[in-house]
C-alpha cells in the first residue's frame, strides 16, 4: 500500500495566491485607478514642466525667496520644538494613563487634523488676540502681543502640527514592551528616570517620525498662519504665504517656492517610507 502526499497548491500565474490572473484584469477597477493616479500626478507634472529651470538658481537666491525660506525654516523648527515639549507628555498621558474622558481628550487632540486651518486661525485669534480671553491678560500682565508676529506664526503652526506628533508617539508607546519599564521601576527607578532612560529610547523612532511629520506640516501651513499672524514680509510671510502673494505679481517666483515645498514633501515621504508607506 503506497501512501501519497497531497500535491502542494498550484502557485502558477493563474492561481489567486500569486495575485495575477493572466488576461483577466478587472478593467472596471483599473480604469478609475489610472484616472485617480493621473488626477494626483498631473498637477505635479505641470508644476515641473512650467518651472523656470534655466533661471532656477538665480530665483532661489532672490531676497524675497530667501527671506520667506529662512522664516519658514525657523518657525517650523520652533513649532516642532513646542510640539515635542508639549506633545510627547500628552501622548504618554493618552497611552499609559486611564482617566475619565480619555476618549474625548484624544478626539480633541485630533480635531486640528480635520478642522479647516482658517477656522483654527480664527479660534487662535479669539483666544490669544488683544481682545481674546488669554491675549488680553498676556498684554496687560506682560506686554506680550502674539497676533501678527513671528511668535504668532510659531503658535499657529504648532496648533495644526501637534496632532501628527501626538498620534505617532502614542502609537509607539502602545506598541512598546512595558516589561522594560516595569523592570526599571522594580529596581527602584523613579517615574521620571524610567521615562527618560527607558521609555523615550524605546519610542525614539516614533518620536523622530512624528517630529519630522510635524515639522513638514508646520512648514506647509497656510490658513491658520495668514489668519492669526498675517502676511508681512520678513515677519510672518512664510513660503506658503509667499506663494499665494507671488501668484498675482510674479508667477515664476511662486513656482520656485512651490518646487521647494514639493522637494521637502518628497524627501519627507522618502525618509519615512518604511514607517508610513507599505513597500512592495
Amino acid at each position: 500500500m503506497t501512501s501519497t502526499t497531497p500535491a502542494p497548491p498550484h502557485s502558477g500565474p493563474d492561481h489567486p495566491a500569486t495575485g495575477a490572473v493572466a488576461g483577466r484584469l478587472p478593467w472596471v477597477l483599473v480604469v478609475p485607478a489610472v484616472l485617480g493616479l493621473v488626477f494626483l500626478v498631473l498637477p505635479l507634472a505641470g508644476l515641473l514642466i512650467r518651472a523656470p529651470w534655466p533661471t532656477l538658481p538665480q530665483r532661489l537666491v532672490e531676497p524675497q525667496v530667501l527671506r520667506a525660506l529662512r522664516l519658514s525654516l525657523i518657525t517650523a523648527t520652533l513649532a516642532m520644538a513646542v510640539c515635542l515639549l508639549l506633545g510627547v507628555p500628552l501622548a504618554w498621558l493618552l497611552a499609559r494613563v486611564r482617566f475619565p474622558g480619555r476618549r474625548l481628550v484624544r478626539a480633541l487632540v485630533t480635531v486640528p487634523l480635520v478642522l479647516p486651518p482658517v477656522v483654527g486661525g480664527v479660534a487662535l485669534l479669539l483666544v490669544l488676540g488683544r481682545r481674546g480671553v488669554a491675549g488680553r491678560w498676556l498684554e496687560a500682565a506682560f506686554g506680550v502681543t502674539l497676533p501678527f508676529t513671528t511668535a504668532g506664526v510659531v503658535i499657529a503652526e504648532a496648533f495644526v502640527a501637534m496632532p501628527f506628533l501626538v498620534i505617532s508617539v502614542e502609537g509607539a508607546l502602545r506598541a512598546a514592551d512595558q516589561r522594560f519599564e516595569e523592570a526599571a521601576a522594580t529596581l527602584g527607578a523613579s517615574r521620571w528616570v524610567v521615562f527618560r532612560r527607558v521609555t523615550l529610547p524605546l519610542v525614539a523612532p516614533g518620536v523622530v517620525a512624528g517630529a519630522v511629520l510635524c515639522w513638514a506640516r508646520a512648514l506647509g501651513e497656510f490658513g491658520a498662519t495668514i489668519t492669526f499672524a498675517g502676511n508681512f514680509p520678513g515677519t510672518t510671510q512664510t513660503m506658503p504665504l509667499a506663494v499665494y502673494l507671488a501668484l498675482e505679481t510674479d508667477p515664476e517666483a511662486a513656482i520656485v517656492l512651490s518646487l521647494v515645498l514639493l522637494a521637502v514633501s518628497v524627501i519627507i515621504l522618502a525618509t519615512l517610507r518604511d514607517r508610513w508607506v507599505n513597500s512592495p
